[in-house]
Parts: C-alpha cells; structure tokens; sequence
C-alpha cells in the first residue's frame, strides 16, 4: 500500500465509521453509573427529612417519583417531577442534579444550560453537575467550554468511568486523538469491561499511527463482546494499515457474515483483494458496491484498477470515467484512465488524462501521516 493510499483509507475508514461514534455515544451516555450514583444519593434523603421539620413533606415524595422516573428512563415525567421540587426548594442541590440530568437526556440543552450554570457556580465541587452540564456544551457543539467542565469533574474525582469516557469523545469530535488517547486508557484502567472504549481507544491508536496497539485494543473488543458490530471491520482495517493484507481479509469475511451488505466492508474486502492479487473476487465485492451505493467514487476507482488488471480495459475506462464525474479533483483516477486508453491505442486522450493528473497532483497540498482527517 502506498502512502498516498494509506491516507485516503484512512480517510475512508475515519468518515465511514462516524455513526459508530455517535451511536456509542448514545448506548454509553452516562446514564448507567451516574443515575445509580444518583439514585444512591437520593435514598439518603428520607432521613435528612426527619431532621427538617420545616420542609414541605410534598418535596421528598416528589424527588422520589423523579429518581425513579430517571431509573424508568422516563425524563419528562423526572423532569416535570424536579421542575416542582425546584418551585419549593430551589437551592436544592439533590434538586438542581435531577433537573438538570433530566434536561440533557430530553435533549431540552438551553434549558439544561439555565439551571447548570448557576449550579455549577453554587455549588462549584460537583463532579455530577460538572459532568453534566460539560455533555449539554458537547451537544452544543461548544466543546472548548464542554473540555473545561469535564477537565473539572476530572480533576475533583479522577475515579470516575464516564468522566474519562466522555472526555474523550468530546476530544475526538476535535479530531485531538492523543489526548483522546490518554482518557481511554484512564477509563480502561477503572473498567475494562466496555468493548466500544476498547474500539475507540483502537481507533485513536490508528489516528496516531499506532496501528500494533490499535490491533491489540480492537482483538480485546471482540473478546469482551465477539457479536460488536463492525469489531472485526476495525481489526481488518488496522491490519490493512500494516500490511497484514491475508489477516485483513479474513476479518472482513467475517463482518460480511453478519452484514453481507455493508458497502463499508464490501469495499475494503476488495480494496484488499487487489492489493493480495485476487483480481477477480476484488471485482465481485467492488461491482456490488457500486449497485449499493453509486455515489461512491473511490468504489468506481478501485473497481476500474482491479478491470485494469484483470484485462478487462473497456470495463475499466468506464469504471474510471464515472469516478472521475464524481470525483473532479482527484488526481488517481485520471492516471489509471491514461494506462486504460494507452493500452486501447488512444494515444492523444491518454495524453490529455495524463496531463489532467499531472495538474491536479501538482495542486494537491502536502499532507503527512496517515492519521489525517476527521474522526466518526
């Protein structure tokens, strides 16, 4: 695999997964240890009633029905439940937490921002609240003033799971794999039980052109859970970046088992299968990648090199045209169009495509490391 090639999997393999990240982020939302915490917390309220004489005896009942309405999933109703509790004792923390929680899970932010803010400055030591109101800046899309809550709750209480986990995601949304790096192992140092921060702490390794511990982290993944969607599609592609092309394969067999129609997978399995040699198997998973997603120039390019190979010429001006129609600007392509029409005898068009991929080399910036571009 060439440099140039190793960037733009890398490319292909950082925007591709991006759903994975972001449905990470909803399955591993900090509901799980935070409401348990939560929950724990609240149970001591009944007896600091009993020393509170003056307290409206509707405020435990109702912090009560939020708690279990957080612990049913059901925000609205904890929230409607907090939102009363906060008319009778508005500088409750117990209160304040709950509401706020409720909020961000709701989605309802700017009205999470309202209540976290001033309870975050009231009471400055809450690692929840911090936590918390750090999630309502990440989804936002704030994620300067989302690092600093989380960096605070860190700093307060370093033991906690999702801090780190959280933490992290928010760092590699900013595409700051390093640093993201170094939250996922604090967090799989206290947990090392979760499969998808496995994943994840995979792919900041691969960002980092780390890809032996990049491999080890995805192989932990599917031993901790060996039916993770796409677990074997990020070790296949960690191997890949090494050159461990037979290995690769394999696990991209074995994701195609469970997704025989993920054009995701279809189209490393082939970009592979070029790179071993099987031409014609690289043609099979490539032409069907282009019936299930047409847009896909990179899917085009790959299925015109491997027509290229296979002698198929006619087959591959094709396949290399409609990949430079999506495509404009990339350089590739037109190289491949100029070795396919030399060898049809079309000796001014292969000069005029040769041309073409000289100048938009030429145009291209320099990049280096294979760990550019965005992270899903």
């Amino acid at each position: 695999m060439t440099g140039e090639e190793g960037r733009e999997n890398t490319l292909r393999f950082a925007g591709i997964c991006a759903f994975s990240l972001w449905s990470g982020l909803s399955r591993c939302f900090p509901r799980r240890k935070s409401v348990l915490q939560f929950a724990a917390f609240l149970a001591l309220l009944p007896a600091f009633s009993a020393v509170a004489p003056s307290q409206d005896p509707l405020l435990p009942k109702l912090i009560r029905e939020g708690q279990d309405a957080i612990e049913a999933g059901d925000y609205a109703r904890a929230a409607s439940a907090f939102e009363r509790a906060r008319q009778i004792a508005p500088g409750s923390e117990d209160v304040n937490r709950g509401l706020l929680l409720s909020y961000l899970e709701q989605g309802r932010l700017q009205e999470a921002e309202v209540i976290g803010q001033p309870a975050v400055a009231r009471w400055p030591k809450d690692t929840e609240l911090l936590h918390w109101l750090g999630l309502v800046y990440f989804k936002q899309h704030r994620n300067a003033v989302s690092i600093s809550q989380l960096r605070r709750a860190e700093s307060l209480d370093p033991s906690q799971y999702y801090v780190h986990y959280d933490l992290a995601l928010v760092l590699l949304s900013d595409d700051n794999y390093s640093d993201a790096a170094v939250e996922l192992e604090k967090a799989n140092k206290i947990d090392p039980k979760v499969a998808l921060a496995h994943v994840l702490l995979g792919r900041a390794y691969q960002n980092t052109n780390r890809s032996l511990q990049a491999v080890e982290q995805f192989q932990d993944a599917l031993r901790i859970d060996p039916s993770l969607t796409l677990g074997h599609y990020h070790l296949g592609f960690a191997y890949a970046s090494l050159g461990r092309n037979d290995d690769a394969i394999a696990e991209y067999e074995k994701e195609l088992q469970r997704s025989a129609n993920n054009p995701t997978v279809l189209y490393q399995l082939g970009h592979c299968q070029i790179e071993a040699g099987d031409w014609k198997s690289a043609v099979t998973h490539l032409q069907k990648v282009t019936e299930l997603d047409p847009q896909n120039s990179d899917a085009w390019y790959d299925l015109g090199k491997a027509l290229l190979l296979q002698g198929e010429v006619e087959g591959a001006a094709a396949a290399l045209r409609r990949a430079i129609e999506l495509k404009p600007a990339n350089p590739s392509p037109h190289y491949q169009l100029y070795r396919v029409l030399d060898k049809l005898g079309k000796k001014d068009e292969a000069r005029g495509e040769l041309e073409s991929f000289s100048a938009l080399k030429g145009a291209q910036p320099v990049t280096g490391g294979m760990a550019a571009g965005p992270v899903p």
